[in-house]
């Protein structure tokens, strides 16, 4: 039987993404490190960190601290006045940027999340190139406000249409399901490439303002480009004059392997967009972060964006603290410390089962692709299907098994908060594998 709040939820609480009848979920009281915990005091291991989110774990000392002491100083400041923490984080970003290795830098527009960084990112864009269209590929998720929802390229999107005007979309890279069949990674970038600059023949490259990219594909199957296909995009971007901006929304802050993930494939964009692991989720943070080149033209020209929460001192607070937490603990460097060693748990997964298809993933950042066979690989459930079909059998298995994360369709999460125990790991992927046990033997 459902509990008290498990009750007043689901009468009082839209919950995202889902038909409402009929939802019943844990009811999470509290977090501590890689563990949450419900109201009868069972925990999960986090293996999803909340929504790829919560890379410092719950609960880290000295973000909790940074709140509390900001909480009892100052709760809020117009974005129009000056902050010193808001300065700090902003100095600090620059810092860990991708230009900081040429010495450009950056500066940093605050807001209080992804999406809204992404639709900031899209006007910024179009009033410094007086260009009106945009480019997003398929399979992509920027958000689901103003502009962000239009940019994105899967079935959360239709709801949204027709929506903002001149974004138009192409394929990226997908080496296990190849839209240009390609046989191996290179040719999958030439192709990808060569794709690409057919659509801007047709779109008339003098009239886009810029290309939106996740550095890796998130939420839709951590899909990671074949080498060289980021550079090669940004080489085309260059020539046609068009701005490249990399969504890091959820690749940011340690979750490839470097602070950003920009850094870890070495490109360097015009302009990133960044939330989630920021604040480790702690406190809503998102932000939109300029080269200096670009950022200097609005020292006589009007910012053409503001909101109420830009830079709130509580949330750049959390966000200093965390990312100074992240420098300390050398978090930024352990994803790849991780990488080896989830690709090493996760491939005996990939031999055991017929229905994984795939896994794959780069730094603390994995997904496992579940089909109905590996020989025909279709998807387990239908790729823009009414929902996550048979899938549901695994997350409740998991969580049967003291497991939390999360999946897209048949693409299921694995990304362990960046300084989790590899023993509560190694724990958490064996309740994967009689978790998928469980599943195959339904079907």
């Amino acid at each position: 039987m459902p509990s008290p709040t498990q009750e007043k939820h689901a009468k009082f609480v839209l919950s995202p993404w889902l038909p409402q009848g009929g939802l019943v979920a844990p009811v999470i009281t509290r977090g501590e490190g890689s563990f949450i915990y419900d109201e009868d005091g069972k925990k999960y291991f986090d293996l999803g960190s909340g929504l790829i989110a919560v890379n410092l774990g719950h609960g880290h000392p000295k973000v909790v601290k940074a709140i509390q002491d900001q909480a009892a100083e100052l709760g809020y400041a117009a974005p129009s006045l000056f902050n010193a923490k808001r300065a700090a984080l902003a100095e600090e970003l620059s810092e860990i940027s991708p230009w900081a290795k040429s010495g450009e830098g950056c500066r940093t527009f605050f807001t209080t999340a992804g999406a809204e960084a992404n639709d900031d990112a899209l006007r910024i864009a179009q009033h410094l190139t007086g260009r009106r269209k945009v480019l997003s590929a398929y399979r992509s998720f920027h958000g689901s406000t103003g502009s962000a929802i239009t940019l994105t390229g899967e079935d959360r999107r239709w709801g949204g249409e027709p929506g903002f005007p001149g974004i138009s979309r192409f394929f990226a890279p997908y080496p296990y399901r190849s839209p240009f069949y390609a046989e191996t990674p290179q040719q999958e970038t030439e192709r990808a490439i060569e794709h690409l600059e057919r659509v801007l023949m047709h779109e008339d490259p003098k009239r886009v303002a810029a290309i939106f990219v996740e550095t890796v594909v998130g939420s839709n199957g951590v899909i990671v480009y074949p080498d060289g296909y980021l550079k090669a995009l940004r080489a085309l971007t260059e020539k046609h004059g068009i701005l490249l901006v990399l969504d890091e929304v959820m690749t940011g802050f340690g979750r490839t392997g470097a602070a950003f993930g920009a850094i870890r494939f070495d490109v360097v964009p015009d302009m990133m967009t960044f939330a989630k692991g920021v604040t480790s989720a702690y406190v809503p943070l998102g932000g939109l972060m300029v080269r200096e080149s670009l950022a200097k033209t609005f020292d006589t020209r009007a910012l053409p964006s503001g909101h109420t929460y830009s830079g709130h001192p509580m949330a750049v607070a959390a966000g200093l603290a965390a990312v100074r937490a992240y420098k300390e603990e050398n978090l930024f460097a352990r994803g790849k410390e991780l990488e080896s060693f989830l690709a090493e748990s996760l491939a005996p997964l990939a031999k055991k089962y017929d229905i994984v298809g795939d896994v794959r993933g780069v730094g603390a950042f994995f997904a496992v692709e579940f089909v109905k066979s590996k020989a025909g690989k279709e998807p387990l459930v239908p790729w823009h299907g009414d929902g996550p079909g048979v899938m549901k059998t695994l997350y409740a298995e998991l969580r049967k098994r003291e497991v939390y994360t999360f999946g897209k369709f048949n693409c299921c999460m694995v990304a362990p908060p960046l300084n989790a125990k590899k023993e509560d790991i190694t724990k958490a992927i064996g309740a994967l594998d009689e978790s998928i046990a469980a599943l195959a033997a339904t079907l």
